[in-house]
């Protein structure tokens, strides 16, 4: 089923600037959030939906892939997603990653219902960093799609405790702090009344567990330096410079938590003949003065190798033919473009005592005295020109 458009799904315009973005969402993510329809599946997937919107909007970058290329440029399996994906995210990865929406906790109803779930521990630590590398695409990948597998030096999980931190799992303690729940509640005294808030526990960090004993291996970060080797699957009708991005596939965070994203860097390759304009390929073709007055066949190469066209006689230097759908694809799945062959007139710079003179004679004649227009000289005269 296709998706929604980010900007419906949140109430704005696309010339809504960061913070009616950021109201929107929160007036959204309100109405239908979880604590306040319980058990309501479809409320469910429109709060998810509006993170989704709002993990894109609320981002610059991704905000003008999506502006430009639509829900491809920030597809969350392939492109600049966030690392969103919302028919599987769960709601501790929104109220993780938007603190900022609704405070520490990441939940406006924290403070009413007791914190996430009746207080369920929190499974997942700190976010692991983004990775950035560069990608050149030839043009036939870029045609065709293509799959790359590339070696990429990042943080691993620590194999020896499998990402815990500790040596063995007597050495993994319930925290005393916040019970094992990962999130403290604190009552103040205000102007209002008491005023109950929750936030994340600062001794394990939201964990909900310390750590007694440390993994020997990775020293209790739960993550080591390694090589992993990745699989990347690029749609075709990229373009250069655009990023693109995996959700999952960075470094991994520390004491267990989630990966941060590899972010694509697309540099495209100089085709020997072809120049990319949009999704149009150009092609310069030189015929010499005979052929293009003469008319004849020629082959012309594209993406998908040599084709033979017709020049007719008469054709003029300027002259564009056009080879349908021999460019190259949308990202949005729109069709292709067009391969467009640029005519031009070879002229030999060095020439011989019988060329000159059969030149001289075909200018005198009638048919090879074209009208230029004011201030324009005729063919023969130019070639003139530059032999002189």
């Amino acid at each position: 089923m296709s998706k929604r458009d980010y900007y419906e799904i949140l109430g704005v315009g696309k010339d809504a600037d960061a913070s009616a973005i950021k109201k929107a969402y929160r007036k959204v993510a309100l109405k239908y959030h979880p604590d306040k329809n319980p058990g309501d599946k479809q409320a469910e997937d429109k709060f998810k939906e509006a993170a989704e919107a709002y993990s894109v909007l609320s981002d610059q970058d991704k905000k003008a892939r999506y502006d430009r290329y639509g829900h491809a440029g920030v597809d969350p399996n392939m492109s600049g997603g966030g690392g969103f994906r919302g028919e599987n995210m769960t709601m501790d990865d929104i109220f993780s990653t938007f603190s900022d929406i609704f405070g520490d906790s990441g939940s406006p109803f924290d403070s009413f219902f007791g914190g996430r779930g009746g207080g369920g521990t929190r499974s997942r630590g700190q976010k692991g960093s983004n990775l950035r590398i560069k990608l050149k695409l030839s043009l036939s990948e870029i045609s065709n799609g293509t799959n790359k597998k590339i070696k990429v030096r990042k943080q691993k999980t620590c194999d020896a405790c499998n990402g815990s931190g500790a040596k063995d799992s007597s050495s993994i303690k319930t925290c005393g702090t916040c019970n094992g729940s990962g999130y403290v509640r604190q009552v103040r005294n205000t102007f209002l009344g008491q005023m109950a808030t929750t936030g994340v526990c600062p001794t394990c960090s939201g964990t909900g567990k310390t750590i007694t004993d440390k993994c020997g291996v990775c020293k209790g970060d739960g993550r080591v330096h390694g090589e992993e080797t990745i699989s990347i699957d690029i749609p075709a009708g990229v373009s250069d410079g655009m990023q693109l991005s995996m959700s999952g596939k960075g470094n991994v965070g520390p004491n267990g938590g989630p990966a941060g994203d590899l972010l694509i860097h697309i540099e495209e390759e100089q085709h020997e003949s072809l120049t990319r304009e949009g999704n149009n390929l150009v092609y310069n073709l030189y015929l010499n003065f005979a052929d293009a007055a003469l008319g004849t066949s020629v082959e012309v190469p594209t993406i998908e190798g040599q084709v033979k066209i017709k020049v007719p006689p008469g054709t003029q230097a300027g002259k564009i033919f056009r080879l349908r759908e021999k460019g190259l694809p949308s990202v949005q799945s729109y069709g292709r473009g067009d391969q467009l062959i640029h005519v031009n007139i070879w002229t030999p710079k060095n020439i011989s005592d019988q060329e000159r003179k059969i030149l001289e004679k075909l200018r005198d004649a009638e048919n090879f005295k074209p009208s230029p227009g004011k201030g324009e000289k005729s063919f023969f005269d130019r070639m003139k020109d530059f032999f002189s």
